[in-house]
């Protein structure tokens, strides 16, 4: 009879060396995502709310479309511009890109 089997094969250590070295990657990807693009984009979305929120009748605007106006009414989802004489528009908050000092 042959045998099949071989019985004095070595264990290979389970170390937490290696599981460490498996997961470090993800951990350094994780960090730099934070730090590179969720963390920036937070500061930025904040920056334009505070920007959206201190809107005041009479401050000059662009809209993202690239219309150049001046505020002439202000309400809670929309604001009217005024782009020339008798010509006004009304369109939403977001639409504001931002203000002209």
């Amino acid at each position: 009879m042959f045998m099949f089997l071989q019985t004095d094969v070595p264990e290979v250590p389970a170390g937490s060396g290696s599981l460490i070295s498996l997961f470090l990657p993800f951990v350094l990807l994780a960090v730099l995502f934070y730090f590179m693009i969720w963390r920036p984009q937070q500061k930025q979305q904040k920056e334009r709310k505070a920007m959206l929120d201190s809107l005041k009748k009479g401050d000059k605007i662009v809209t993202i479309g690239g219309i150049h106006g001046e505020l002439t009414s202000l309400k809670e989802d929309y604001v009217t511009i005024k782009v020339a004489d008798k010509v006004e528009m009304k369109l939403s908050r977001s639409g504001i890109s931002h203000v002209v000092k």
